[in-house]
């Protein structure tokens, strides 16, 4: 027996439980709209079973684009909740934090104490002991602004 003598809905089958398996221990999610593609070539060809390789094949190819077509929308549409959501952004978790002026800003650079480090900052001219609002980090920069006194 060889692997033309059976049958290919079988093969597609196996293929997509292949490809799910896989899933299941490659970190990522892409393989299972591949998976998801196989399945419905399998009942293609179980649905047509003189259908030519080559056709298989780009049934199979025009199935995967619409499967990772759809999934990339889904994730898009259903993003996943977090209870930190700017984790993996530290520049977005530095914003609106309060520093303490250092290094007198002059021109418009000096340093501040942010934590238990000094960063260099750009801001208004400002004497030391100062605190300061981050409003942006440039690089390894922090764009800092006067506190806005509480209404």
């Amino acid at each position: 027996m060889t692997i033309g003598d059976l049958d290919p809905a079988a093969l597609w089958l196996a293929g997509a439980l292949a490809l799910g398996i896989a899933e299941l221990l490659v970190p990522g999610v892409f393989l299972v709209f591949l998976a998801v593609a196989a399945g419905v070539t399998a009942l293609t060809t179980w649905a047509l079973p003189d259908l030519p390789v080559g056709l298989q094949l780009a049934d199979f190819a025009v199935w995967s684009v619409v499967c990772v077509v759809i999934g990339r929308r889904w994730y898009r549409d259903f993003p996943v909740e977090s209870d930190a959501p700017v984790l993996n952004e530290p520049a977005r978790r530095l914003r609106g934090q309060i520093v303490t002026v250092t290094t007198p800003i002059i021109g418009g650079e000096g340093r501040a104490r942010l934590g238990d480090g000094e960063w260099p900052v750009r801001g208004p001219d400002t004497v030391s002991g100062t605190r300061l609002r981050i409003a942006h980090v440039d690089g390894g920069t922090l764009l800092v602004e006067p506190i806005e006194p509480e209404a």
